[in-house]
């Protein structure tokens, strides 16, 4: 639901990687955004309104994401594609992350487009991480990956895990994502990625951006 620029990219996404869409938008000019080739469904009207949703074939989706420029409309066509039609793969863009936190109380997976600028912003502005990937707001805490100084490659997961308080998630190693174990050995050029509370990532970051000291191990 939505065809400005968020719902194109992610519909034209969806569609190269072989899925059947339909767009929803009550604004029949919307649509002149898609490619002449979109193959997809153009369905006009709100994108809450139960037979609106049903022309779009909701009956038969697998997920839904609302992607219009209003939160009121979002959430309110999200519980009704989960509530009413039982499709339980639904997201939602919600910019006021106070509500967006309540939603996901409720089951209902939120994307706070304003967290995720800054975000990305700050990994930009500073390139040294944390850099952080994604933040669990209800809980607190957050999925980073982390800069290692050369003297981390040789010790084990589980020097790194001792030292942090931190649990590693994954290594990217040679574009190959690899679930470590505590003996595992840090590598030249893996990618480490860990998860913590949120207002450890930049304490976490600071120690393994130092020289390992033996008194640490």
């Amino acid at each position: 639901m939505g065809c400005g620029r968020a719902g194109i990219s992610l519909a034209l996404q969806l569609v190269n990687r072989g899925h059947s869409v339909a767009v929803i938008d009550q604004n029949p000019n919307a649509f002149n955004r898609l490619p002449d080739d979109f193959p997809g469904q153009q369905v006009t009207g709100v994108g809450f309104d139960r037979q609106v949703l049903l022309q779009a074939g909701i009956e038969e989706a697998q997920g839904f994401a609302a992607v219009s420029s209003g939160d009121n409309s979002n959430i309110i066509a999200a519980r009704v594609v989960r509530d009413t039609f039982g499709v339980e793969n639904v997201v939602a863009r919600i910019y006021d992350r106070s509500r967006a936190e309540i939603y996901e109380r409720l089951g209902i997976d939120v994307v706070i487009p304003v967290a995720w600028t800054a975000r990305e912003m700050e990994r930009a502005l500073i390139p040294l991480g944390p850099h952080i990937e994604h933040v669990d707001s209800v809980n607190d805490v957050a999925l980073f990956y982390v800069d290692l100084h050369d003297s981390w490659f040789g010790r084990t997961v589980a020097d790194v895990e001792r030292n942090t308080n931190a649990r590693a998630a994954y290594i990217v190693r040679n574009v190959t994502s690899l679930l470590p174990t505590p003996d595992t050995v840090l590598q030249d050029g893996d990618e480490l990625h860990m998860l913590a509370p949120v207002d450890r990532t930049v304490e976490i970051q600071r120690v393994l951006n130092y020289p390992v000291k033996e008194t640490q191990l």
